[in-house]
């Protein structure tokens, strides 16, 4: 089998994607000195009341384009899987971490965050199924990651927790505030991040109650550099049996809260059956032969993790499905193959993942 997945990769890999050995996957440190320019410099001028000195740090550097398409993008991959936590450690002290987790596979996706940051470490768990991207350094994330959730806000409901979380880091962070305030603050706080009001909408979204009705006035508040980002971290380009001898092409998106997220998106990208309600959650999702052909032309060399190499093989496989269904069959092997991909222990060993 390891010998099936590494010429598929040989032929379908994009450049920068982790090489696959005999016995463990590595980064190439070669393409990682490649990616883009530091987005941190200047950054140490930003200050959290000033909106205008975040606005200056965004814009000081040239590829402006660039810089806000990664953050938008940034955006969408933490409305699919970020985390922000607080906890109280043993020794009564507050600690703060911002996390994005993906399949230990995945690797590509967060060393580029980690690439573009500057801030942060990567770490693969025991059983080599999970990796994770984690801030932990107070100053960081007041630093890098508040102004950039403060100048592009989360469109999800993830918006909720991240607000609670970082009212929490600025009055551990506010020295005029006793340590016994501090901590009866932050103890209110933390049990609020749990509960997300019914039907809560990030700010970003118009005040009315009703949802959007096109697809102009969805694209008013969702972005093509976030949608990317949301896609690659929820989405799923899948291959699925209609019948015994049919396969088509599929595309998914699920949630468990943000109905109105999904039908923005599927007003975006024209999923005229809308948004689904399962027993656990909400979902868009198209078989459709004319809409699945607009979507392999809107993600079209647009992805940076290992979703992209999903993607360019589903499309690729897409604009040959005239081969029949023997073809189509071992496309979806082939697919389920690449996704139980997992590392090898021996690749952490030559490989330091922290700062």
């Amino acid at each position: 089998m390891l010998l099936v997945i590494q010429q598929f990769f040989k032929r379908y890999s994009m450049r920068g994607t982790p090489l696959i050995g005999n016995e463990y996957l590595f980064f190439s440190k070669r393409n990682l000195n490649n990616v883009i320019m530091s987005l941190t410099r200047g950054q140490s001028a930003w200050a959290l009341s000033s909106s205008e000195t975040q606005r200056s740090a965004f814009s000081s550097n040239s590829s402006l384009l660039k810089r806000k398409d990664f953050f938008n993008w940034l955006v969408g991959i933490v409305d699919g899987d970020g985390t922000f936590s607080f906890y109280k450690s043993k020794k009564d002290v507050w600690n703060f971490s911002f996390q994005i987790s993906q399949s230990s596979y995945n690797l590509r996706l967060l060393y580029y965050i980690k690439s573009n940051l500057k801030v942060g470490s990567i770490t693969v768990d025991k059983k080599n199924t999970m990796a994770v991207y984690r801030i932990r350094n107070k100053k960081h994330i007041i630093e890098h990651i508040i102004p950039l959730f403060d100048a592009y806000p989360l469109i999800t409901s993830k918006y909720f927790k991240y607000n609670i979380f970082k009212k929490a880091l600025l009055i551990s962070d506010n020295p005029d505030l006793s340590f016994d305030k501090k901590d009866k603050e932050i103890s209110k706080l933390k049990d609020l991040q749990h509960f997300v009001p019914k039907n809560y909408k990030s700010p970003i979204w118009p005040s009315t109650k009703t949802l959007l009705n096109s697809k102009s006035d969805a694209e008013k508040v969702i972005n093509k550099a976030w949608l990317i980002g949301f896609a690659e971290a929820e989405g799923s380009f899948y291959i699925v049996k209609k019948s015994s001898k049919r396969l088509v092409h599929a595309f998914e998106l699920t949630q468990k809260l943000d109905k109105h997220v999904l039908h923005a998106i599927s007003l975006i990208l024209e999923i005229k059956t809308g948004v689904k309600r399962k027993k656990t959650h909400f979902t868009i999702a198209t078989s459709k032969n004319e809409t699945v052909q607009s979507i392999v032309s809107y993600f079209f060399k647009t992805m940076k993790g290992m979703k992209s190499l999903e993607y360019r093989i589903w499309a690729r496989s897409f604009n040959k499905k005239h081969r029949g269904f023997n073809y189509l069959l071992e496309i979806r092997k082939k697919m389920r193959n690449i996704r139980a991909i997992r590392f090898d222990k021996s690749w952490k060993k030559i490989n330091n993942f922290k700062d």
